[in-house]
């Protein structure tokens, strides 16, 4: 599968040159600019853009919330009602800024409802919905006798997966019952988030987890989640490990990088795996597009050529959705059992 996405970002880096050969090389800037409108769907914002037709957008406004760093005053709007003192910096990816008396600029504390916050709150109000819909199934019906069908028992199938699988598996049957609940949540967010990014109308399209502010939050909740209630045998393995007296001093600075390393390498890889499938997706969209500007002849290779690998990249991009929350809860289950290891005599 990164052999796959190899290949894909590589034609993805030979197409963005394509708009370039459509204007004869010396008019990039009117031709068909793949990478930024790839960048410009990738990137959080505050509204939720939904159609274009005549130059005129349809899009659902957000609430933009913002603290004067001159005034300190807060203001609420949203982007069609910002105040003149604020403005969109096209070189901070669109992010808020605020125009200071002196002509300078800074970033104010924004704290406003993007796009990626309203797809959080979507995802949220689903998975509680299933759950509790799950859960009311349960109330009403013996469990013991009757056994779940349809999508209450999709449901129970996956969920035990992850429980006896995963989190039972890996961190032993002695100490997994309190991360039970936080590994579970994490996969079904994980998943949930995935399917929906792929729907290309609202309410999805967001790149949740692409983002890597999102991922970072999540890694570092499982770091803390294995630092906090870690044994002593973990905290011995890494201030004091079993080796010959020499080798403590090259042992324990690499024993502390690694309690970073971890979480740092679930942070990557998964927001690395979903911005390279969103990219390659959003890529192939554009040069259907992009073939029309090029000719007849040029348009109808490439559109067939970009519809066979949308649907390919989609049906990959499902079950990479589900493959990328596997492996992040399986690796934090890991990393989780690895802090309970019990230390045994010779």
């Amino acid at each position: 599968m990164k052999r796959i996405k190899s290949i894909l970002l590589f034609a993805f880096l030979l197409l963005s040159v394509l708009p370039m050969k459509a204007n004869g090389g010396g008019q990039k800037e009117e031709g068909l600019n793949i990478p930024e409108i790839v960048l410009e769907h990738l990137a959080d914002a505050y509204e939720w853009h939904i159609a274009s037709y005549e130059g005129k957008h349809l899009s659902i406004p957000l609430p933009i919330i913002v603290r004067s760093e001159q005034t300190g005053e807060w203001t609420f709007c949203t982007a069609h009602s910002l105040p003149e003192n604020y403005f969109f910096n096209p070189e901070s990816h669109g992010k808020i800024y605020e125009k200071l008396a002196d002509g300078t600029t800074v970033r104010p504390i924004d704290l406003s409802i993007t796009k990626s916050v309203a797809q959080i709150w979507i995802v949220v109000a689903i998975l509680l919905t299933v759950f509790l819909g799950c859960a009311k199934w349960y109330k009403k019906r013996d469990c013991r006798s009757e056994a779940p069908r349809g999508f209450v028992g999709a449901v129970e199938m996956l969920t035990m997966t992850i429980h006896d699988d995963l989190c039972k598996s890996c961190i032993g049957e002695k100490h997994y019952k309190p991360y039970a609940p936080y590994l579970l949540t994490v996969f079904y967010f994980i998943f949930t988030t995935n399917l929906i990014g792929l729907i290309p109308i609202f309410p999805g399209g967001a790149n949740v987890t692409g983002n890597i502010n999102v991922t970072m939050f999540l890694a570092l909740c499982t770091m803390l989640v294995i630092n906090i209630f870690a044994n002593a045998h973990y905290w011995k393995e890494i201030f004091w490990p079993e080796v010959p007296g020499p080798l403590k001093l090259l042992m324990i600075p690499i024993e502390m990088f690694g309690v970073f390393t971890k979480p740092f390498a679930l942070m990557i890889r998964l927001f690395a795996n979903m911005m390279a499938g969103h990219a390659v997706i959003l890529s192939f969209t554009c040069v259907i597009f992009l073939g029309w500007s090029m000719g007849a002849a040029y348009g109808l290779g490439l559109n067939l050529f970009s519809a066979l690998m949308l649907l390919f990249m989609n049906c990959l991009e499902i079950l990479v959705a589900f493959v990328q929350a596997y492996v992040f809860t399986l690796l934090s289950a890991v990393f989780i059992g690895l802090a309970h290891v019990e230390h045994h005599e010779a």
